[in-house]
């Protein structure tokens, strides 16, 4: 049985068909995990969530971790019952008015009380040692910014078999990626850095999309962003943007065209980062 099957009964289901002992359940451990004095901050953006959320809490109330932290959560502005998810299970949460992962993302930085910032994609579920395997990678000499990989739920349009071929070659590609480009390795549901920098840098808010890759590239004049593969530190999501490609083998078709037309990029690093103008924010 994978770790994650447990909060598949809460998960892509309306807030309302969450069980009173799930919820309960959620709501004691987060209140012995979280402590007031953290290194860690664990920062949960959400933007109508409602369906998604609290499985994400679910699995970080179960989190392992060996170093003092806090989970902080952002509700962006919902209009579905995301806020009632963070209050059912006792989570301070901030409402930023301005919708955009960026304004999100930011208004986690300014309250995080920690040293390292964790990004937390409401979509999204955690194995128990996730945040300990990033922090430990962070506390290593040289280490700015760290991103891992994740893997994604079968289900009869994305059987278990093609999601492992996918994942495998995707995963080859960002790791190769990763020691030149590694800000375009970087997704925001994997992604941690030291909050040093991180405010030093700041979040980018003119754009709909990038902004922990534009992070990422910031973070990069002040140490190194570290690419972890293992198993432990692998989230696991919803299809997002693979979804909106149709079928998994056409997915896979419309990546590989992209990367193999850009393979020189694998060996050359990126000096600046232009925007497309379809992705700013007008």
């Amino acid at each position: 049985m994978n770790w994650y099957t447990k909060y598949l009964p809460v998960y892509e289901k309306p807030f309302s068909e969450a069980s009173k002992e799930a919820i309960l359940e959620v709501n004691e451990k987060l209140k012995e995990l979280v402590c007031e004095n953290p290194i860690v901050s664990v920062v949960v953006i959400a933007h109508n969530e409602e369906k998604r959320l609290l499985s994400c809490l679910w699995s970080l109330s179960e989190t392992t971790c060996k170093y003092p932290l806090e989970i902080i959560g952002v509700d962006n502005n919902s209009t579905d019952r995301t806020a009632e998810v963070f209050e059912s299970v006792g989570l301070k949460y901030y409402t930023e008015l301005q919708k955009s992962c960026g304004y999100a993302r930011r208004c986690g930085l300014e309250h995080a009380k920690g040293k390292y910032y964790i990004c937390i994609d409401s979509d999204t579920m955690y194995p128990p040692k996730y945040i300990e395997t990033l922090v430990d990678e962070l506390m290593k000499p040289g280490i700015v910014a760290v991103s891992s990989l994740w893997s994604y739920i079968p289900d009869k349009d994305h059987p278990w078999w093609g999601l492992k071929i996918y994942e495998f070659l995707r995963d080859i590609h960002l790791f190769i990626q990763s020691f030149k480009r590694p800000e375009y390795s970087v997704r925001g549901l994997v992604f941690a850095y030291e909050i040093e920098y991180g405010r030093k840098v700041g979040y980018r808010v003119d754009i709909k999309r990038g902004e922990d890759g534009s992070m990422a590239f910031g973070l990069k004049k002040y140490g190194k962003i570290a690419f972890v593969k293992k198993r432990r530190a692998r989230a696991v999501t919803g299809y997002g943007t693979v979804g909106s490609d149709g079928s998994l083998f056409n997915s896979f078709k419309v990546r590989l065209i992209k990367y193999t037309k850009g393979y020189s990029k694998y060996f050359t690093s990126v000096k600046e980062i232009k925007d497309e103008d379809s992705n700013l924010i007008k």
